[in-house]
């Protein structure tokens, strides 16, 4: 059996992590859609967007690292994605509804700024030096993502939840 080293280690991760943005490419259309405000609605449309290229980018890491891209199912994406569909169904209608969206959306955003800062390290050790640049695009964009959906939790979301109460 070969030694299982860093370079495993990264293409392991690197597989983890495409299954997951595609599993969110999937989800953002049914959280937009569920979705009460328009703010929060566009929030994840635009991400869904933004998912595509990342996932574009993780395609050419593959390849530069000799390998076909390829997914193994993530059990932490799974899961956090079966909270967001729990909100959806528990809240449909609700005041908390957008504010359960921002929550579960924000645990994916965590999960994939962990996931990205690993990855964008581990490329840097193993001198694969044009995934660091691809990686750490993708972490800023799920930084920013991360950021974006607290503005709106405060701004929005919330207050109506409290409003409510």
């Amino acid at each position: 059996m070969a030694e299982k080293t860093l370079d495993t280690l990264f293409h392991e991760t690197l597989k983890d992590i495409y299954y997951a943005e595609r599993k969110i490419l999937k989800a953002l259309p049914k959280m937009a859609r569920g979705a009460q405000s328009p703010e929060m609605k566009k929030a994840f449309e635009a991400h869904r967007d933004e998912t595509e290229g990342q996932i574009e980018r993780l395609q050419q890491i593959f390849e530069m690292i000799g390998k076909r891209p390829q997914g193994k199912t993530c059990a932490a994406i799974e899961g956090i994605l079966e909270e967001g569909e729990e909100i959806m169904d528990e809240f449909k209608g609700e005041p908390a509804l957008d504010a359960g969206l921002a929550a579960a959306a924000q645990a994916v955003e965590h999960y994939e700024i962990a996931r990205y800062g690993t990855l964008k390290r581990w490329a840097k050790v193993l001198g694969l030096n044009d995934a660091v640049t691809l990686l750490d695009a993708t972490l800023q964009e799920e930084s920013k993502t991360d950021d974006l959906l607290t503005k709106l939790a405060d701004k929005v979301a919330n207050t109506k939840a409290l409003k409510a109460a």
